[in-house]
């Protein structure tokens, strides 16, 4: 079992930036690959920013060029970084993991979500 926490989140201006973070225990995130998603009022949860167990990025088109995710395996977190931050970026962010166990000829798929870490920012 992992849990997942974020932290970061807050009410900054636009144009500013932030750094989120989503601490994992119970178990290592090593071998996961992660991932971070926003969900504004009124729309459905999506995802901006995946890194793979073996560190590959991928970033939606939206968020591209502004969205930096990265993860530090030995202190068991993802990362986000967000620059030049936009109203529109207003949204509960929240992290994924989706690891994967094996024993003796069985793999398990589990899915994780922490609780969300909300950003405003303000025009």
């Amino acid at each position: 079992q992992v849990q997942l926490v974020e932290s970061g989140g807050g009410l900054v201006q636009a144009g500013g930036s932030l750094r989120l973070a989503c601490a994992a225990s119970g178990d290592t995130i090593d071998g996961c690959d992660m991932g971070w998603y926003r969900q504004a009022p009124g729309k459905e949860r999506e995802l901006v920013a995946a890194i793979t167990a073996g560190g590959s990025t991928n970033y939606a088109k939206s968020v591209k060029g502004r969205f930096t995710i990265s993860r530090d395996n030995a202190k068991n977190t993802l990362y986000l970084q967000i620059n030049s931050l936009e109203p529109e970026y207003t949204a509960v962010y929240y992290c994924k993991a989706e690891c994967v166990a094996r024993h003796g000829s069985a793999v398990y798929y589990s899915d994780y979500w922490g609780q969300g870490t909300q950003v405003t920012v303000s025009s």
